[in-house]
């Protein structure tokens, strides 16, 4: 098994865990966030930060900061299956205060009538905030299930429109 490094920062959201390996980003949770620790050992974290947990932190502090920093700055590798990982590519194609429904997903991923299947994908994203989960609503453009809680959901897509 690798060596996980690991940081907790401060967020306007509450406490955030950030976990990597030597050489990729692999979560950031929400303290309380639906999931958490899926797929990865948290007994196996080192308790030792690295330059991708501080990279990751310089990220989010920026984001909360309001400044818009690019997602390609981080090497991420969110574990989880292959349908999964096709889903949190696309959601992190969404630009930063734009939001699309899981339909438009689905249709973008060439799965018209997979649009639950998505949901369930957008809900077990290991990357909080990075893989932008949160800017996926549901049809009508209503604030729908959020790992991390609709008022954190809501948080984040008002703090994108300043």
């Amino acid at each position: 098994m690798k060596k996980l490094f690991n940081a907790t920062i401060t967020s306007p959201l509450g406490p955030l865990l950030i976990v990597a390996t030597a050489q990729q980003l692999l979560a950031v949770w929400m303290q309380d966030q639906k999931y958490f620790g899926h797929k990865i050992d948290l007994k196996s974290l080192s308790g030792q930060q690295n330059h991708l947990t501080d990279a990751a932190s310089r990220w989010l502090q920026q984001y909360f900061a309001g400044q818009k920093p690019q997602v390609t700055a981080l090497p991420l590798n969110p574990q989880g299956t292959a349908f999964q990982r096709q889903v949190w590519q696309a959601i992190s194609q969404i630009p930063y205060g734009q939001v699309k429904t899981y339909q438009q997903l689905a249709e973008d991923l060439q799965r018209p009538h997979s649009a639950r299947a998505i949901g369930q994908a957008v809900g077990h994203n290991p990357i909080s905030i990075i893989i932008p989960c949160h800017r996926v609503v549901g049809s009508q453009g209503q604030l729908t299930g959020y790992a991390g809680g609709l008022s954190r959901k809501r948080w984040l897509l008002n703090h994108e429109q300043k």
